[in-house]
């Protein structure tokens, strides 16, 4: 059974779905502050948005693209115990009238304070230890270093952004060792960046490594991480191996997901793969978006189709994109609830 620290699982990740209306408008029912707010238009070609309190509401970054940071002071304006605000936003990426959108919401510690664990003083370190959840905001050095993330545990997952120059996200995965990476806006796979990207070493649980690459820590500009670990039954990061098979894989995560984001590590042009338990609330689960570009919501059918279950999500499609056989897949999923809570409640199914 799979018992958990957290019996609710969305006061610290929830994904809501709204509409725009292109006027001020408070989106409720994310059920917590958020500190980490992503969005998407799902019925318009747009860019994915990623806002947080630690940059502050008026700053925002693109997964799809190597864009530095931007200002747009109509975006997301505020946020509340219940979610967030939006200004009279005209672009396609918040809040354009007739359009659909889902934000994915996680709870960190707000704007945080600086953490002195690594070598590099962060300037904020917003780390929530119940959830494992953190980000990290730094002044790079363009020398080998280590910043700490606040969670206490080792790390599952490392995702860095410069943003004050236009490079790579780059991604390191409990899958990959020290020397490896992934490029979220991007399809390229598992890639040897040498001692480049982490120095060649894996986080501990106090602090990341970083080498010299500017894409994770270039002299004198800002840097931007956001830091995962596994919580028995609310997250769970690791990988899994297809089979070829349109009966695909279980993968079990102790849950039943909220948020499933899956990328092949072995194929070199395959997409960032995401759903949730809004945009899918029936199985199959077949609408999908893409972290690594614009391209609207698509409902696939055998393509995308996974199951979303109640201890975890079963792959239903042979096709390379979740499924080929033999080759790797990493995967990130946020629950909705516990398979077992605290409680002894177990979880139902879809």
């Amino acid at each position: 059974m799979a018992y958990t620290t957290i019996p609710k699982s969305t006061a610290y990740f929830n994904t809501k779905l709204y509409s725009g209306t292109s006027a001020i408008q408070t989106v409720s029912g994310v059920g917590f502050e958020p500190s980490w707010i992503w969005t998407k238009s799902r019925t318009n070609a747009g860019n994915h948005r990623v806002v947080d309190q630690v940059r502050g509401l008026t700053k925002y970054i693109r997964t799809n693209g190597v864009n530095v940071e931007q200002t747009y002071t109509n975006a997301i304006t505020a946020v509340n115990s219940d979610g967030f605000v939006l200004g009279a936003d005209t672009s396609n990426d918040f809040n354009l009238n007739g359009q659909n959108y889902v934000s994915w919401n996680w709870k960190a510690n707000g704007q945080g304070s600086s953490n002195t664990d690594g070598s590099i003083n962060s300037t904020y370190t917003s780390a929530n230890t119940t959830s494992k959840c953190s980000i990290v905001k730094w002044v790079g050095t363009g020398a080998n270093a280590t910043v700490g993330h606040g969670l206490g545990v080792i790390p599952s997952s490392v995702w860095v952004k410069n943003l004050d120059s236009g490079e790579d996200w780059t991604v390191w995965h409990k899958g990959l060792a020290g020397t490896h990476y992934l490029v979220m806006n991007s399809t390229a796979g598992d890639a040897n960046g040498g001692a480049g990207a982490w120095n060649g070493t894996i986080p501990d649980a106090n602090v990341f490594s970083l080498g010299t690459w500017n894409s994770t820590n270039k002299a004198s500009s800002n840097m931007i991480a956001y830091v995962f670990a596994d919580v028995q039954g609310y997250s769970k990061i690791n990988r899994y191996s297809g089979n070829g098979n349109a009966d695909g894989s279980f993968i079990y995560t102790g849950h039943k997901p909220a948020f499933v984001m899956i990328k092949c590590a072995s194929h070199p042009s395959l997409e960032w793969n995401i759903w949730d338990n809004k945009r899918n609330p029936l199985n199959v689960a077949d609408k999908v978006l893409w972290a690594n570009t614009t391209n609207t919501e698509a409902e696939i059918a055998y393509d995308y189709d996974i199951d979303m279950l109640s201890n975890g999500f079963k792959v239903r499609t042979a096709d390379s994109r979740l499924n080929a056989n033999g080759y790797n897949y990493f995967y990130w999923s946020f629950a909705e609830e516990p398979l077992v809570s605290t409680n002894g409640q177990p979880a139902t199914a879809r």
